[in-house]
């Protein structure tokens, strides 16, 4: 019993020791690089006793240095419980798992992985850094990146820009635990990819970074051709030139050109100049271009705008009546043309594509045919085609002939059908006739590219012809066809009368021409004694306010009017280049008013002072007064006075002579005015001078007259006296012209009004 105690009492305490010892710290599952350093924990409370660890198993050793494991120790005081499993610089070997014990205490941590990361070599590109590839041939670009733990991630990328498509494979080293990955990335090179890097980039959890490498690429490419011409668009003859523009990796080796597929020997360089026809329009001019590598073709056609010509013509065509018939026509024209179909004398078109279709033909759709092409503003070309359609004969000559009583007398009959007649018959009273001669009648038969022409000839044509009907009649394999034919006289003039026609007309003609050629002369002569503006016609009106006293009974003369004129063309000088002289300028006494129509393009009224002295104008004195006596004032046709702008002064003045109705008053008036006498300028001209002329004394036998007032009642008519040309008589009249800008300085005062 007492042994059993002790032993009782002995578990007891060793149990209580065991209840306090424990782990604080356990290991657990930690990832480090390769080459880094790592701490397992290991921490054990109320424990004095042999701590180690174990790997994979295998115990490590005991104590802090850790001899068979150089890189391995014991961190930590024993007294605090700490038994830290310190690895420096981590390799692949230290991948395992690990456990803590305290041996004496029969304590085991739990198990605690270690993964040990291994980051991949530096990514290598099968044939970098630069690949020398073949356009168009399809290439595998090959990344690879070695001994990765675990397994690298390869991505591509082709200047910068990622490129989706890679296959990546990979595969477990011998170890185990590394893998190299392999990616490939398929491309098609172009031209366009010389030069062009591509790179990959591998990465896993021990280089988050990646690493990367890159590869040119080199393109040996067959020549890239672009064809141009200019100019673009051409006319038919004009000239192009065509370049061929190329690039070629290696270098070009030479250049060819041909048309249509025929080389063109003379070509031998990158422009070809020619001169374009319509061929180039459907025959393509192509330039070679080649390489080592190989040859490139390009082709075009030009743009040459060229008239219609035809490609398929249509073809006379021969059928039966109630047959469909189709006509086929094709033309070829640049721009695109347009396209008809008409029957030959008829403006209805009947088709506008390549192909007429005719249903159920009769005799009346034979005929010609025309096949039509236009090109706008280019040209136009047409074809003739004959359509037959087999039948009976048709007739188509004239029912009514004409011929000369006498003469030899002609009836035609044409036949038109087809097949052509085989018979022809003409019959008339009792005659028939199919050829040969018989009497005055002869039948001949001629064959024309449309028919067949008949002609009955007849000798000496009397009177009984023309009552006669002439039947023509005409067979063939379908049957026979008829026409009567009615023969009537033709009015034939004699020689004589044909040609006193013809004189009498051209006598007719010359004369007219003759008289039309006098009318424009006189016409146009008669022009220049008219003055007319080029603007709106205005009627001007002078009237003379102060009160004049006028001259009996008076006619101007041709030597007047005409000095006259010479005179207001002196006056108007200064507007030369405005005007035109068309009419002779004439006073008008009627009503004791002098009118003149007036061209102004101003339709206003001008003031026309002449009550003040004024300095020396163009002056014109005129002796065209007549002996007094009893008679009338003949109207004068108006004078027309031409003038582009600017005011005209008209003054009519009248000076003492010899007239016994002249009062003290009028007498007293009509002196001259200032500035009229021998002392005037050089630019007034006279055709008499009359300064203080005294041959005629004041209050003579002359009537007054004034202008712009009613004939006085107390003018007696008379008749006219001749015109004395040096001055006998004392009255004149005073014609002067002064711009707006002269000194009015005469004592009466004019108005003048215009009237459109």
């Amino acid at each position: 019993m007492r042994i059993l105690f002790l032993c009782l009492l002995t578990l007891a305490d060793s149990y209580g020791q065991a209840a306090q010892t424990r782990f604080v710290e356990e290991p657990e599952d930690q990832t480090v690089v390769a080459g880094q350093r790592i701490v397992l924990s290991c921490v054990v409370l109320n424990y004095s006793g042999i701590v180690q660890w174990t790997k994979d198993g295998l115990a490590l050793g005991m104590g802090q240095g850790l001899k068979a494991w150089p890189r391995y120790r014991i961190v930590g005081t024993a007294d605090s419980g700490q038994y830290n499993l310190e690895i420096s610089d981590a390799e692949l070997s230290d991948d395992a798992v690990y456990e803590c014990q305290a041996t004496e205490a029969a304590l085991r941590s739990r198990r605690a992985k270690l993964t040990v990361l291994i980051p991949p070599e530096d990514p290598t590109i099968d044939g970098a850094p630069e690949i020398l590839l073949r356009a168009g041939t399809p290439y595998n670009l090959t990344c690879r990146a070695r001994s990765a733990k675990p397994a690298a991630t390869i991505v591509w990328y082709r200047d910068g820009l990622q490129q989706d498509g890679a296959i990546t494979t990979t595969e477990v080293l011998a170890d185990g635990k590394r893998e190299t990955t392999t990616s490939q990335l398929a491309i098609n090179p172009t031209d366009l990819d010389i030069g062009r890097v591509f790179s990959c980039r591998s990465t896993n959890e021990a280089v988050p970074a990646g690493k990367e490498t890159f590869v040119k690429l080199n393109v040996h490419h067959p020549p890239t051709v672009t064809l141009s011409i200019q100019p673009q668009t051409v006319q038919e003859g004009e000239r192009v030139v065509f370049t061929c523009m190329a690039t070629a990796n290696p270098e070009i080796k030479g250049y060819r050109w041909a048309k249509g597929g025929v080389i063109i020997e003379e070509a031998k360089e990158n422009k070809y100049d020619t001169q374009v026809d319509y061929t180039f329009f459907t025959e393509p001019v192509s330039c070679e271009v080649h390489n080592d590598i190989g040859s490139t073709n390009v082709s075009t056609l030009v743009d040459v705008h060229f008239a219609p010509r035809i490609m398929v013509a249509p073809k006379p065509t021969v059928t039966d009546i109630g047959s469909d018939v189709t006509l086929t026509c094709m033309w070829s024209g640049n721009p695109p043309l347009t396209l008809t179909w008409t029957k030959k004398e008829s403006n209805m078109v009947l088709s506008n594509s390549n192909q007429l279709y005719l249903k159920s033909v009769t005799q009346a759709d034979a005929g010609q045919y025309i096949c039509k092409a236009i090109v706008p503003r280019i040209g136009v070309g047409e074809r003739e085609v004959t359509l037959y359609v087999n039948g009976p004969p048709i007739i188509s000559s004239e029912v009514v002939q004409y011929a000369a009583r006498g003469d030899r007398g002609k009836v035609e009959c044409f036949i038109g059908s087809t097949p052509p007649p085989d018979r022809i018959a003409w019959a008339w009273k009792e005659n028939v006739l199919e050829a040969g001669t018989l009497e005055r009648y002869t039948v001949e038969r001629t064959n024309t590219g449309s028919g067949v022409l008949s002609t009955l000839t007849i000798n000496n044509v009397m009177e009984a012809d023309f009552q006669t009907h002439y039947n023509c009649t005409a067979w063939n394999s379908f049957g026979p066809g008829t026409a009567i034919i009615q023969l009537e006289e033709k009015e034939v003039l004699p020689v004589g009368i044909i040609a006193g026609a013809t004189i009498g007309a051209s006598i007719l003609v010359i004369s007219f021409l003759v008289a039309l050629a006098c009318f424009l002369y006189r016409r146009r002569k008669g022009s220049r004694k008219d003055v007319t503006l080029r603007k709106l016609d205005i009627k001007v009106e002078t009237v003379n306010r102060e009160p004049l006293t006028l001259h009996a009974d008076r006619e101007e003369d041709t030597a007047s009017v005409s000095t006259a004129t010479r005179v207001m063309k002196a006056i108007y000088s200064s507007f030369k280049d405005d005007v035109d002289l068309k009419q002779d300028l004439r006073c008008d006494t009627i009503d004791t008013r002098e009118e003149y129509e007036l061209k102004d393009p101003t339709n206003g009224y001008y003031n026309v002072r002449a009550h003040e002295d004024r300095p020396a104008s163009r002056t014109v004195l005129y002796a065209d007064y007549r002996t007094p006596g009893p008679g009338r004032y003949e109207a004068r046709p108006p004078s027309r006075l031409s003038h582009s702008s600017g005011y005209a002064q008209l003054n009519t003045y009248s000076r003492g002579g010899p007239a016994s109705e002249y009062s003290a008053e009028a007498a007293a008036g009509t002196g001259a005015p200032p500035g009229t006498a021998g002392g005037e300028t050089a630019s007034q001209l006279s055709y008499e001078n009359y300064g203080g002329h005294g041959a005629f004394p004041a209050g003579g036998g002359y009537g007054g007259y004034r202008l712009g007032y009613g004939q006085p009642p107390s003018l007696e008519r008379a008749p006219y006296d001749a015109y004395d040309p040096m001055g006998k008589y004392a009255s004149a009249t005073r014609f002067s012209y002064t711009s707006q800008h002269s000194d009015y300085g005469q004592r009466f005062q004019q108005r003048m009004q215009t009237h459109v």
